[in-house]
C-alpha cells in the first residue's frame, strides 16, 4: 500500500476538464473516474477538500450582455452545480461527503462553515467547496488558496487538461517549454498561468505549494499525493 505524503489536501478541479471531451456541460464518464480516483485517496487516510471551477458551464467573458458581478454571481451557480455532480458520483461508490457553499443555499448544500469544514474531513469526509469564495470580481483558484488555507491544508493539487505549467501555450505552439518547478516569484514575474495572481500571492504568503497536473491521465491524483515526480510544482525553493 503505497504512502501518501500528505495527510490534508485541497483539490482544485477545473469545469472545463469536467466537460471531457465535449468542451461543454458535464461529462459523467470523466466525473465517475475523478470520484474514483479521489476514493482510492481516501482510502489512504488523506483528508480532502475540494474546489470545482464552473468554466463547463459558464465563462465570465462570453457574458457580454450582463455586467460583470452578475457574470460572476452566474459563474459561482455554475460551481454549484458541478459541486453536486461530483458528490452524486462520490456518495454512488461510498464516499461520504459533505457540499458547503460560499452562498446559502440550504435546502441543497450546508453553509461554509470552517470549524464544520474542519470536523467533517477529520471524520473522513470529503468536503466540496462551491460557489467560489461568495464574492464577485474572485475567481474559483482565489476561492481554493483561500479555502486550503483556511481548513490548514498542506498542498493544493490543481487539476487541469494539461500536464503541468509551461511557458506558453502548449495546445498553440508545439515548442512550448514545460517548468518541472516554479517559485511563486517566478510564477508573478512570468506572468504564467497557473492560477491567477490573487491566489498565487495568497499561497505565496500562506506558504501553501502547489502542484500542477493533468487530470486526463488516470492515477495522477494518486502519484500526486504520494510525492511522485509529475506536473509542476510551485512553492518556496
Amino acid at each position: 500500500m503505497e504512502t501518501p505524503k500528505y495527510k490534508r489536501i485541497m483539490l482544485k478541479l477545473s469545469g472545463e476538464a469536467l466537460a471531457g471531451e465535449k468542451g461543454y456541460g458535464i461529462d459523467f464518464d470523466v466525473v465517475g473516474r475523478v470520484a474514483e480516483e479521489i476514493k482510492e485517496a481516501v482510502n489512504l487516510g488523506v483528508e480532502i477538500g475540494a474546489v470545482v471551477g464552473g468554466g463547463n458551464i459558464w465563462r465570465g467573458r462570453d457574458g457580454n450582455q450582463v455586467d460583470r458581478t452578475t457574470s460572476d454571481y452566474m459563474g459561482m451557480l455554475a460551481t454549484c452545480i458541478n459541486a453536486l455532480a461530483l458528490q452524486g458520483a462520490l456518495e454512488g461508490i461510498d464516499v461520504v461527503t459533505r457540499v458547503q457553499t460560499a452562498i446559502e443555499m440550504r435546502e441543497i448544500a450546508e453553509p461554509f462553515i470552517r470549524r464544520k469544514a474542519v470536523r467533517h474531513l477529520e471524520k473522513g469526509r470529503v468536503v466540496i467547496f462551491g460557489a467560489g469564495s461568495g464574492n464577485p470580481y474572485f475567481s474559483t483558484d482565489t476561492a481554493a488558496a483561500l479555502r486550503a488555507a483556511e481548513i490548514e491544508a498542506e498542498i493544493i493539487l490543481l487539476a487541469k487538461k494539461v500536464d503541468g505549467v509551461y511557458d506558453s501555450d502548449p495546445h498553440i505552439n508545439p515548442n512550448a517549454k514545460k517548468f518541472d518547478k516554479l517559485t511563486y516569484h517566478e510564477v508573478l514575474e512570468k506572468d504564467l498561468k497557473v492560477m491567477d495572481s490573487t491566489a498565487t500571492s495568497l499561497c505565496k504568503d500562506n506558504n501553501i505549494p502547489i502542484i500542477v497536473f493533468s487530470l486526463e491521465e488516470r492515477g495522477n491524483i494518486k502519484r500526486a499525493l504520494c510525492g511522485e515526480p509529475i506536473g509542476t510544482i510551485v512553492g518556496n525553493f
